[in-house]
């Protein structure tokens, strides 16, 4: 296998070609055992993808650059509605920092025998509005400014949605796909341990975030359980959320997120007269929350069209059934690529494609202001965090392209965690249309006092959401005033 005279037919599955392809897309290769995943990096010290401003990106330079963009957006977003509703400067300064970030190294024998040294992270934003509350990512893109990026969105988006929560996020820099089961329960265990006193039921609760789930929240929370005292144990359930429902886990919490996205969307269908029913929508990135929004939009009567994943896109322009695609994508397959009721097309065709509703619900940056113009959309509802950079913002607001904002739309799973949360406190178990009304209340008044504050600031809903949290934030700091 060859590409511009180099031989690429020694590829093997490791962290940095796994990094590539996440933070730069489909570089090099195209062709291959994971498709973009290139050698061209390590054989040149040069990538091929193009630089503005002229030259080739060299990995580290792009990587290091791509990361800082992350936690620039939130910066940039944050000072612009800041700026727009006067935010006082005091409360300014306090919101732009962190309160306390994290970092721990911890060794892990592997099941060979070997010693490897991880590096873990959890950045605590604010607990203004109440303890800490943030999920874990396994990725190999993790880093402090990432993770600094992602608390603060938790804080905005508690604040958003007005529950009793703060904001916070941790991972560790890791591709979880390279290790074994085994070896995932021992690293997931040691960082927990590594973190000690750093969370907690009634101080920082974290959650399953990219590559984490309930079977990881599971053991946390006996890790956890085991560094108190016996009597103590039974109280300290609520450490973690998005357990397992035989665990203590909340009934709905696998789907809240994704729940939360349609509730947002009918909702703003709603205020815009547009019949759900038929119409036709794409979704990119088809884990837990792309899956879900797609499963759930299906019983509205929509009709999905093109979905992409890490490995690539399908598209059918007679429908895809999501129920199908993620059974399939659950099987051996372990990818939409090969589903054989669609066609593969690549990813500018993807963002191309002519769908009513689009669903970002991968990772960061993933619009640009180099592909923006390219979507043909009416809604984007944002399921990933920051998948949208603010050029791209401008770009979409001049196509007339509505956006509902991460903090806002994918906030039902933050939402059913705190209903998981209050559960454990006390003692007590509700049945899924309870939490779904729940959730369904929630959503519906942020939605629409968030539409209600663009309105009226003559704004986009994004920067009005932003208005809507640091109002309430700014209201706490002034009741409670500064200590000492």
């Amino acid at each position: 296998m060859k590409n511009n005279n180099e031989d690429l037919n020694v590829i093997s599955k490791t962290r940095e070609w796994k990094l590539l392809y996440y933070e730069q897309g489909k570089p090099g290769l195209e062709d291959g055992i994971y498709k973009g995943l290139c050698k061209h990096c390590d054989i040149t010290n040069t990538c091929l993808r193009p630089r503005h401003g002229g030259g080739v990106w060299h990995c580290k330079d792009f990587i290091s650059t791509k990361k800082r963009g992350v936690y620039d957006v939130v910066t940039r977003q944050f000072n612009k509605a800041a700026e727009l509703m006067r935010l006082d400067s005091n409360i300014q300064k306090i919101l732009a920092t962190t309160n306390n970030e994290i970092v721990v190294h911890f060794p892990v024998k592997m099941d060979d025998g070997r010693i490897e040294v991880f590096t873990g992270y959890r950045v605590q934003h604010s607990n203004v509005l109440g303890p800490y509350k943030g999920g874990l990512r396994f990725h190999p893109s993790v880093n402090l400014d990432e993770v600094r990026a992602l608390a603060a969105w938790m804080t905005w988006k508690g604040a958003v949605v007005n529950i009793p929560f703060g904001g916070a996020k941790g991972g560790i820099n890791i591709d979880p796909s390279l290790y074994s089961s085994t070896e995932l329960e021992r690293i997931t265990r040691r960082f927990t341990y590594a973190l000690g006193s750093n969370i907690g039921p009634e101080y920082d609760i974290p959650a399953p975030d990219v590559n984490t789930n309930a079977q990881i929240m599971a053991w946390i929370l006996d890790t956890y359980q085991s560094t108190v005292p016996p009597n103590d144990r039974q109280r300290t359930l609520h450490v973690v959320t998005g357990k397992p429902v035989e665990s203590g886990g909340s009934q709905g919490r696998d789907k809240a997120t994704g729940q939360g996205i349609v509730f947002n969307i009918e909702e703003w269908a709603k205020d815009h007269n547009f019949n759900l029913k038929g119409a036709t929508y794409i979704v990119q990135g088809f884990g837990n929350v792309g899956s879900w929004a797609a499963r759930l939009l299906k019983r509205r009567g929509a009709k999905l069209i093109a979905v992409e994943d890490i490995n690539g896109v399908i598209f059918s322009p007679d429908g895809i059934d999501p129920n199908d695609l993620y059974y399939y994508t659950k099987s051996d397959h372990g990818s939409i690529l090969g589903y054989p009721k669609a066609k593969k097309i690549d990813h500018e065709t993807f963002l191309s494609t002519k769908a009513d509703i689009f669903i970002p619900a991968a990772l960061e940056n993933q619009i640009t202001k180099e592909n923006a113009d390219l979507l043909k959309v009416k809604l984007i509802a944002e399921g990933a965090n920051g998948p949208i950079d603010p050029e791209s913002d401008n770009i979409l607001a001049a196509k007339n392209i509505d956006i509902i904002p991460d903090i806002l739309c994918n906030a039902g799973g933050v939402i059913v965690s705190y209903f998981e949360w209050l559960q454990n406190k006390r003692s007590e178990f509700w049945e899924l249309n309870e939490i779904d009304r729940k959730l369904h209340k929630i959503i519906k008044f942020a939605y629409n006092t968030v539409m209600e504050k663009s309105r009226k600031l003559k704004c986009d809903m994004r920067t009005a959401a932003y208005v809507v949290a640091l109002s309430r934030l700014e209201a706490v700091y002034k009741e409670r005033g500064i200590f000492p």
